[in-house]
């Protein structure tokens, strides 16, 4: 599962914008655009989720999932999840 802001992300690492990725993955400008403004995981058909999958990572971009180690080398962002709000009250 990709997120819409690990799409952002990726996109911004590679310094593409949406037209690069949409002719890098074989898709169209309009959904590489649903897929960015979606709210949380990307939601899409399989076959447009593995083509953008596989374009990135052959740009060199590692997904990195939930809890997952970051085992390979190079440079990257991940984003940490906010701490907790305390309820009113508390802390």
């Amino acid at each position: 599962m990709m997120t819409a802001a690990q799409l952002r992300a990726a996109r911004a690492l590679l310094g593409m914008d949406q037209r690069d990725l949409a002719a890098l993955s074989r898709l169209s400008v309009p959904t590489i655009q649903r897929m960015e403004a979606s709210a949380g995981v990307i939601r899409g058909n399989v076959d447009s989720l593995m083509k953008l999958v596989r374009a990135l990572e052959g740009a060199g971009i590692v997904l990195i999932g939930e809890g997952m180690a970051s085992t390979a080398g190079g440079r990257g962002v991940r984003l940490r999840e906010p701490d907790p709000v305390p309820a009113s009250g508390e802390g």
